[in-house]
């Protein structure tokens, strides 16, 4: 690779390899190699393109997964990382020569549209706290998508074996999980009898053990025929059941190990001041702002990554036409809709706003987002300036 002034280099991140290709100022091609996702293959790699160019720009595609070896040995060694979304390089690869998609012109694709593009996200060496974060918050997020399917499996086969028992049953509550795990069929449960039922519930400290063991054994004793192979369904429900259970007691301790990482975190007692805002969601915002708003030049800015600050795609006469932004981080998004959504119950000033925004016309998920906005600059203010949240006052009635 010759020597330039400024140089761009783009990295297709792979599981086994990354290819990374550079390019000069002219979007000439430097260098293109294929490389081990091992450090020292890594290592020698950067340190060959960086002795290469005076000014020099990395950029890649992924921001973990495999991509984060790599990311990490960028950033220890100072150099200067932007973020190219996947969809962003799927785009703009139509713009560019070639029909085949290839690991080599992917990262041509990533070196150029870092060369040309001034909107992209500059990537951050993640303080420890904050890595942490963001990996219990993601692997959490994974958990409950895993809980949520077995759950509707789950369903689905009760449903199959007893359908008055899957419609008697909350399978989102423990109890009924506990039930079903040793009494599977409708079978099962009427021949325990109502008082061993109640019996075993009450000997785990089940709540309200009474009630549920009356109505499964009063849904188990409206179904008398045997459903073909009930047995092995009653086997796939009480695992299914267990499943979720386990499920459930690892996310209570995920939930906990979140919380002990979040409130070591300068900013958790700002942050959950805020009606809507308790350990959980203060550390989904730690981890999908990178624990500062460094990145952020303004609340609007800060608005925009959350997908909440639509963009306008007006055309011919057509003006005032807005929509949400393409790229957004949907975490942080999360954060900002479901702590409107609970600061509408618990906060006068909060659900006031809400009902203001309903008797415009707009439709409850528009208010909720109008109020999640809002909610951005009264946040953007707290953590700028250090102070907790405080309730408005309520407006003084007027006078009749």
């Amino acid at each position: 690779m010759r020597h330039v002034e400024r140089a761009w280099a783009g990295i297709d991140a792979g599981k086994g390899h990354h290819h990374l290709v550079v390019i000069d100022q002219d979007g000439t091609r430097l260098l293109s190699r294929r490389v081990a996702n091992a450090e020292p293959d890594l290592a020698e790699l950067i340190d060959t393109v960086q002795c290469g160019a005076e000014a020099l720009t990395w950029a890649i595609d992924l921001t973990d997964g495999p991509a984060t070896l790599v990311i990490a040995l960028l950033l220890e060694r100072g150099q200067r990382l932007v973020h190219v979304p996947g969809i962003a390089v799927n785009r703009a690869a139509d713009a560019y020569r070639g029909e085949g998609k290839t690991d080599a012109r992917d990262a041509a694709v990533i070196a150029d549209q870092a060369r040309m593009r001034r909107d992209l996200r500059l990537l951050r060496l993640d303080e420890p706290a904050i890595a942490e974060l963001r990996m219990l918050t993601t692997h959490r997020a994974d958990l409950v998508c895993d809980r949520t399917r077995t759950i509707n499996r789950l369903r689905g086969r009760l449903a199959a074996a007893c359908p008055t028992l899957e419609a008697a049953l909350d399978l989102s509550n423990h109890g009924p999980l506990l039930l079903i795990s040793q009494f599977p069929t409708a079978t099962a449960i009427r021949a325990a009898g109502l008082d061993e039922l109640h019996r075993w519930l009450r000997t785990r400290h089940v709540r309200g053990a009474a009630a549920l063991a009356a109505r499964a054994h009063a849904a188990a004793a409206a179904q008398h025929v045997r459903i073909p192979g009930e047995d092995t369904a009653g086997l796939l429900i009480a695992r299914l059941a267990m499943g979720v259970l386990d499920l459930n007691a690892q996310l209570a301790d995920l939930d906990t190990r979140i919380a002990e990482r979040f409130r070591t975190h300068p900013d958790a007692a700002v942050l959950t001041s805020m009606i809507g805002i308790g350990d959980l969601l203060g550390a989904e915002f730690v981890a999908a702002t990178g624990g500062s708003l460094d990145a952020f030049a303004s609340a609007d800015h800060l608005a925009g990554y959350a997908g909440l600050a639509p963009t306008p795609r007006d055309s011919g006469s057509r003006i005032g036409n807005l929509h949400r932004p393409r790229r957004y981080n949907r975490q942080l998004q999360r954060v900002f809709y479901t702590s409107a959504l609970i600061s509408i119950q618990r906060s006068p000033a909060s659900r006031g706003y809400y009902q203001r925004k309903r008797a415009e016309g707009k439709r409850h998920r528009q208010a909720v987002l109008a109020l999640a906005r809002r909610r951005v600059n009264v946040l953007w203010a707290m953590l700028r300036d250090q102070h907790s949240y405080q309730e408005p006052d309520p407006a003084p009635a007027t006078a009749a």
